[in-house]
């Protein structure tokens, strides 16, 4: 245990980017190489980007480069004489034209004592601010007051605020002065994970390098640098599988690569090892099964695989996020953009609807007790609410007829056409023609179905998911003061039975019959 103590999160740390050629995004790459090729074009830099992607790092890798003193001493060419009216250069600075000898001109030695002081987190004129910690405007004043005395041994200062998005208005107002006339030998490098809480002031006067969430080849070439730095024996298949739980951030991914060889030891790491230790072997075959499971609205079995997956050490999370690739990819397919063949029984608005459940769960996981519970929930919820795809109460599900799920949209302009015809044809109920309420009076005269689908479309303005159970449900029987409805599943009875819901139709059906009616709710046997 004091070994594997040790050695936790070391990785990321150690093999922390100390050069532009390391940093392994390479759109970054090229923008810092742009940016750091013209010094005196900038003095502010604004970097936003998802965690773990190397903000930080970037920053003090600036740092280092705009005050390192091999560069320095680069930078001051000696004067030659002139000759016949022109001046003589070295030959070393008018070979330097290549892409590689730019970079290698602007990379930081890593070896003077500004470079080696930075690494450290020593520099005097370096200074690294949290903005969580130093957020208030009398932290920012201090800092105002403070730029303004030269660099005590290095050529520019450099500020590098974190979490800049958290400064507070008046913080940001007293900045804003600084970036506008800032003295020459300061820099000042913003970091942010919500750009859209940085002022547009702040913003407009920053270089912005957006970092992105890092490719899967961008991931692999981060951990090929430690494995082969460490010694580490891995396969290329296993670097690829590392790369699909980083979630594209290279620190997760550094501290995921360091866990498995923990796990393995001095073992060839293979693809079989990493799925073993993080519990997905299989996974494709699992997501088949669930996919089946949904489409066929079968919870039960749904809900089983799930438990089994928990009991296995299956990751909910990763599980999720591939079974979202999988409904991706096969919406893909329904639009035609990929030209695969899939027998999943999926439509459109079931995928839509799967998305935004799976979405929801994805996000609830992090504040769940249970981890498999949200994904539980957002099942239950799909079959329990098949908005979209369940016929409408007046047609008879037959699940021996393939074209139920079809003609439900049919169904719903004949119910409201007949419901129209019915009342125009009614010398008493001229005014239900024009679209008017139906009545307590005339309510039992009208065609049963045709007063449910009013009050799943006075329902639907309310609450969605109420108004999709309603579809699949029939009207039993109404007596004037009690309106009896019909489910044919027990997870519909039990929707449609709870507090709130039953609150929602109560109230829309008062505002049909213009009196108050209660409802109630039976299980079709």
């Amino acid at each position: 245990m004091e070994f594997g103590a040790k050695r936790h999160m070391v990785f990321y740390r150690k093999y922390r980017p100390q050069t532009i050629e390391e940093l392994d995004s390479k759109d970054v790459r090229d923008k810092l190489i742009s940016i750091l090729s013209r010094p005196s074009s900038f003095h502010a830099l604004l970097f936003t980007g998802p965690k773990g992607l190397g903000k930080t790092s970037a920053a003090r890798i600036i740092a280092k480069a705009v005050n390192c003193e091999r560069k320095l001493k680069v930078a001051r060419p000696e004067r030659g004489r002139r000759e016949n009216g022109k001046l003589k250069i070295k030959k070393e600075n008018s070979q330097l034209s290549t892409l590689n000898s730019q970079l290698r001109d602007l990379e930081p030695c890593n070896k003077c004592h500004q470079c080696v002081s930075i690494t450290n987190g020593t520099n005097i004129d370096i200074l690294e601010i949290d903005g969580a910690s130093n957020r208030g405007i009398d932290e920012i004043r201090d800092l105002r007051e403070k730029i303004k005395l030269s660099p005590a041994q290095a050529l520019k200062k450099v500020y590098i605020i974190d979490e800049v998005h958290m400064l507070t208005t008046e913080a940001f107002n007293a900045l804003l002065k600084t970036l506008e006339e800032p003295p020459s030998h300061v820099i000042f490098i913003l970091c942010t994970t919500e750009p859209h809480k940085v002022p547009q002031t702040i913003a407009s006067r920053c270089f912005h390098i957006a970092f992105k969430k890092a490719t899967s080849d961008e991931l692999v070439r981060s951990f090929l640098r430690i494995s082969k730095k460490e010694k580490i024996s891995i396969d290329k298949e296993a670097l690829l599988k590392i790369s699909e739980f980083s979630d594209g951030s290279f620190r997760d991914g550094v501290k995921i690569l360091e866990e498995v060889v923990s796990e393995t030891g001095n073992k060839k790491i293979t693809k079989e090892m990493v799925e073993k230790i993080y519990r997905v072997t299989n996974i494709d075959s699992q997501i088949e099964a669930m996919i089946k499971f949904i489409s066929g609205k079968n919870v039960k079995e749904a809900v089983s695989l799930i438990r089994k997956l928990t009991d296995g050490g299956v990751d909910i999370k990763y599980f999720i996020e591939t079974l979202m690739r999988k409904l991706h990819e096969l919406l893909l397919i329904k639009v035609g953009v990929l030209q695969e063949k899939s027998d999943v029984d999926l439509g459109m608005e079931d995928i839509k609807m799967l998305m935004d459940l799976l979405t929801k769960a994805h996000l609830k996981l992090k504040y769940s007790v249970l981890p498999q519970l949200p994904l539980e929930i957002a099942i239950i919820e799909y079959a329990s609410n098949p908005e979209g795809a369940a016929p409408l109460p007046h047609i008879e599900n037959d699940a021996r007829n393939p074209n139920s799920d079809q003609d439900s949209k049919k169904g719903a302009e004949v119910a409201h056409k007949n419901f129209r015809v019915h009342n125009a044809g009614n010398s008493s109920s001229k005014s239900n023609a024009s679209g008017a309420k139906v009545t307590s009076e005339n309510f039992a005269s009208s065609p049963r179905q045709d007063i449910l689908v009013q009050l799943i479309d006075k329902v639907k303005s309310q609450n969605h998911s109420i108004a999709g159970v309603l579809r699949g449900c029939s009207l039993k029987s109404y007596d004037g003061k009690k309106l009896v409805i019909e489910a044919k599943f027990k997870f519909h009875k039990e929707k449609l039975e709870d507090g709130k819901s039953r609150g929602i139709i109560e109230d829309a059906l008062k505002e049909i019959v213009r009196s108050k009616t209660s409802v109630s709710v039976v299980l079709k046997s």
